[in-house]
């Protein structure tokens, strides 16, 4: 009679049974084998969409931790802890970027993925060769004739989608600006700008990697589509409000108002400044032309006309002149061979 009562309490609702546990440990090694986000929101969500009752996410994670099949990661910034900015609407604005894939044989292809920042759904996915303008230009088109213009694109600073901070005009900016989308860059070495495309290509190889590596370009686009489809329309996402889809996000809100094509500039004549890069050379209308190194950093004032154009330095004095190049030149040697010497035994 004298001994002290349990503390026990009588009913324990956070414990979990076994048949629970044991269904949310199938659920997860089920996402983990196919491919996707295996983590303790997207059990949670995935058992909730399989008419199962999931426990909460927090009983989740420590159910992991004692299984020995998640890692504790205590170094790692809460949620709470990040400031994200999100545009208001669809097609306000598109992320772009391109990421390398591995063929069987080791040949080497890009793959470009463009997401709509509001409701990350994936726009369009295109696999080339190589990352060149030209395959850029296609992705935007392909994306635009499926879901319109949006009103921005925002890239990174590679010569193939937005060199304007190397002073080069390229051919997708060009492009894009001709329909009145406002081409936009993050900061160099900043690649959080682009976090959403970064967190993008993260999702798509870890699908990839249990799939078959592709033969061809052809097989690898087949198995990019088919993932677009699953990242847009099954797997919902942790970063929308609710966890619902991309594509539920893209339903919910209406389109932001295309922009107005802008008219073709008349490039008879005009000038245009532009900063000397890597090689010495500038761009102008798609043109290299190329200045000497001795000039690398410096800005050059090119004036033109339907048969010269002309290059100045920063002091006025003349660089060099050209005849206009033919339609379809994409490179003007200034006439020294390789090796040439300066008069300062200085490579040009």
């Amino acid at each position: 009679m004298l001994e002290p009562k349990s503390r026990r309490p009588k009913t324990s609702p956070s414990q979990l049974d076994e048949q629970t546990k044991q269904q949310a440990v199938d659920v997860r090694g089920a996402l983990e084998r196919s491919g996707l986000d295996h983590g303790p929101i997207s059990v949670f969500e995935k058992m909730k969409m399989m008419g199962l009752k999931p426990p909460s996410v927090a009983s989740l994670a420590r159910l992991f931790r004692e299984k020995n099949i998640a890692r504790s990661e205590p170094k790692k910034k809460p949620r709470a802890a990040y400031r994200r900015f999100v545009y208001p609407a669809p097609n306000a604005c598109w992320q772009l970027d391109a990421t390398a894939y591995v063929l069987t044989g080791g040949r080497t292809c890009v793959i470009f993925q463009l997401q709509d920042d509001h409701s990350r759904l994936a726009v369009a996915t295109h696999v080339a060769d190589g990352e060149t303008s030209a395959a850029a230009i296609a992705v935007v088109t392909k994306g635009i004739t499926a879901h319109g213009v949006p009103q921005r694109l925002l890239t990174d600073n590679g010569l193939a989608l937005n060199p304007a901070r190397r002073g080069i005009t390229g051919q997708l900016i060009t492009h894009v600006s001709r329909l009145g989308i406002e081409a936009i860059t993050g900061k160099p070495y900043k690649p959080t700008t682009q976090g959403k495309n970064e967190r993008f290509h993260q999702t798509l190889f870890r699908w990839l990697d249990k799939q078959p590596l592709a033969d061809s370009i052809e097989q690898l686009q087949e198995l990019v589509d088919q993932f677009d489809i699953i990242y847009n329309t099954e797997r919902s996402h942790q970063g929308l409000p609710g966890r619902i889809t991309p594509q539920q996000a893209w339903d919910a809100t209406d389109k932001a108002v295309a922009p107005r094509p802008r008219p073709r500039e008349n490039t008879s004549s005009g000038e245009a400044t532009r900063t000397v890069y890597g090689k010495g050379q500038v761009h102008i209308d798609g043109v290299r032309y190329q200045l000497g190194k001795q000039y690398i950093g410096q800005q050059a004032h090119a004036i033109w006309d339907l048969n010269t154009i002309t290059f100045f330095d920063r002091h006025g004095t003349e660089i060099i002149s050209h005849p206009r190049p033919d339609p379809g030149t994409n490179y003007v040697g200034n006439g020294k061979p390789r090796g040439f010497l300066n008069k300062n035994n200085e490579k040009p």
